[in-house]
C-alpha cells in the first residue's frame, strides 16, 4: 500500500498545554543518543523561530551520578532515576525515550496514557507486538491532541528530505530500482566487549535493527512506498566476546566501551544482514546492514533510479545529493553534484549562507524544530510510531526469511 511522505511540518491551533510558550522535555537516557538529542532540544529554539521553545526540563538514568553529571553537561535542569518520576512531573510536557529497546514499549505507553507526548528513538520496539502496542496507545493519545513521533533523523538530512522533493515531484518518473547500504566496523575486532547492542533481550536485533531500520526507513520514504516482501540472509561472525567491565564514558566510548580479560559471554543478535525486496510499485530493492565492515565508520549510501533519472546520496558527503536526469542530451548528460545548503532548501532557511556545511548533529536540531512544530499545528506526526511499526514489520520478516534459508516472506501491510 502506498503512502504520501512530504514535508513534515504541518499547521493548525496550537494545544492549550502550550499556552506558556515553552515545551518542556523530560528525556529517558544519557548515553550517545542521550547526548545528540540534548544537542537537538538546546539549540533548535535557538536557530528556528518556533511557536514554543523547548525547555530541558529533566534527564533521567538509573545512575543517580552519572545522570547528574549528564544534566549538568548537557543543560538539563533537573535529574531522575526513576521514569516515571520523570513522566508525573508537572514540568514536563513531553518524553523523549532514548533507552535500549527492550523499555520503548512499557515507558512510552505510559506516557502517553499520563497525557504526554512521546518521542521514541528507533527501532520503535524490539518486537511487532510491542510495536503494535505502541501503536494502539499512540492512536488513543491523537484523539486526546498528543504527539508521538518515532526518531528517524537521517530523514532531517536536508539532502535526503529535498530527495524527497525531487522524487514526489516526479523527477525520476516511474521507480525501478531503490539499493541501500548502512556499514561500520566497530565489531571488527573480536575483543570488543559484549554491551547490550549484542544482547537480543535488550536490542533485539543486532546490525539489522541498528542499521537496517534506519535505510527500510528511508527506502520507503523516498520511495513513498512500501515494502512488501523480502529474502534475506544474516549472520554473526563473533559468537563469543569479552564481557563489559565498565560502563562506557563520553559517545565516542559509548558503542564499545572496555572489555574485560577472561569472562566471556554469548552474541545473541545478528553482525551483518543483507537482503532483497519488492516494493508495491514493482520497484526492486537491496539492502546490507553491517558493523563488521573494515575501514567503514558510518557509511550509509542510498541509490534511486527510475525511467526519467537517479538519485544518490552519501551520508559521508551529507550536504551534497549527486542528480542525473536522464532525459537531457545524452551526449551532455551525467550525474551532477548538487550542494544542499542554499536558503531555498529544506530547513537551511535558518542556517549559514549558501556553502557553509552542516553536520550530523543538526539532524537532532530538525527532528527537535519538526515535532515541536507537529505538536502546535496539530497536525499528523511524520514518522509516526506506525511508521516505526512498518519498519519493524519489515525487520521481523527479514529474520523469518534469513532463519528458513531466504525463503521469500511477505511483509505484513497490517
Amino acid at each position: 500500500m502506498a503512502r504520501s511522505q512530504e514535508t513534515e511540518a504541518q499547521t493548525a491551533a496550537p494545544p492549550p498545554q502550550q499556552a506558556r510558550g515553552t515545551l518542556g522535555v523530560g528525556m529517558v537516557g544519557y548515553a550517545f543518543m542521550g547526548a545528540a538529542h540534548s544537542q537537538g532540544w538546546r539549540t533548535a529554539g535557538h536557530v528556528f523561530d518556533l511557536p514554543v521553545r523547548p525547555s530541558l526540563a529533566a534527564i533521567c538514568g538509573r545512575d543517580r551520578a552519572a545522570v547528574d553529571a549528564a544534566a549538568a553537561r548537557h543543560g538539563w535542569a533537573a535529574a531522575e532515576t526513576d521514569w516515571r518520576a520523570l513522566i508525573a512531573r508537572d514540568d514536563v510536557q513531553l518524553i523523549d525515550i532514548c533507552t535500549p529497546g527492550d523499555s520503548h514499549a512499557e515507558i512510552a505507553i505510559a506516557a502517553l496514557e499520563a497525557g504526554k507526548h512521546v518521542l521514541c528513538e528507533k527501532p520503535l520496539a524490539n518486537t511487532v507486538a510491542e510495536a503494535e502496542a505502541m501503536v494502539r496507545a499512540a492512536e488513543a493519545a491523537e484523539a486526546r491532541g498528543q504527539v508521538a513521533m518515532v526518531g528517524f533523523n537521517y530523514r532531517k538530512v536536508p539532502a535526503i528530505t529535498f530527495a524527497r522533493q525531487l522524487i514526489a515531484d516526479g523527477r525520476l518518473g516511474t521507480l525501478r530500482h531503490v539499493r541501500a547500504s548502512y556499514l561500520q566496523d566497530w565489531l571488527v575486532d573480536p575483543a570488543s566487549p559484549l554491551t547490550w547492542r549484542l544482547k537480543r533481550e535488550h536490542a533485539g536485533s543486532g546490525a539489522l535493527g541498528d542499521l537496517g531500520a534506519h535505510i527500510v526507513d528511508l527506502a520507503q520514504y523516498l520511495a513513498g512506498e512500501l515494502l512488501t516482501g523480502v529474502s534475506a540472509v544474516s549472520e554473526t561472525f563473533v559468537r563469543e566476546r569479552p564481557l563489559l567491565s565498565r560502563a562506557p564514558a563520553g559517545t565516542s566510548a559509548a558503542l564499545s566501551g572496555a572489555a574485560d580479560a577472561v569472562e566471556r559471554g554469548e552474541v545473541t543478535v545478528d553482525d551483518a544482514a543483507i537482503f532483497t525486496g519488492r516494493l508495491a510499485s514493482g520497484a526492486l530493492a537491496s539492502f546490507e546492514a553491517t558493523r563488521m565492515a573494515a575501514g567503514r565508520k558510518n557509511a550509509l549510501r542510498l541509490e534511486i533510479n527510475g525511467e526519467l533519472g537517479s538519485l544518490a546520496f552519501d551520508l559521508e558527503r551529507l550536504n551534497e545529493l549527486s542528480f542525473h536526469d536522464h532525459t537531457e542530451p545524452a551526449a551532455t548528460a551525467g550525474f551532477r553534484r548538487i550542494l544542499v545548503t542554499e536558503p531555498e532548501h529544506p530547513y537551511l532557511e535558518a542556517w549559514w549562507p549558501p556553502g557553509h556545511a552542516l553536520g550530523y548533529e543538526h539532524t537532532f536540531v530538525h527532528q527537535a524544530r519538526d515535532v515541536v512544530r507537529t505538536i502546535t499545528e496539530g497536525t499528523p506526526a511524520r514518522p509516526s510510531f506506525a511508521d516505526g511499526l512498518q519498519v519493524q514489520r519489515v525487520l521481523a520478516a527479514v529474520e523469518e526469511s534469513a532463519a528458513k534459508n531466504s525463503v521469500h516472506t511477505p511483509v505484513p501491510s497490517s
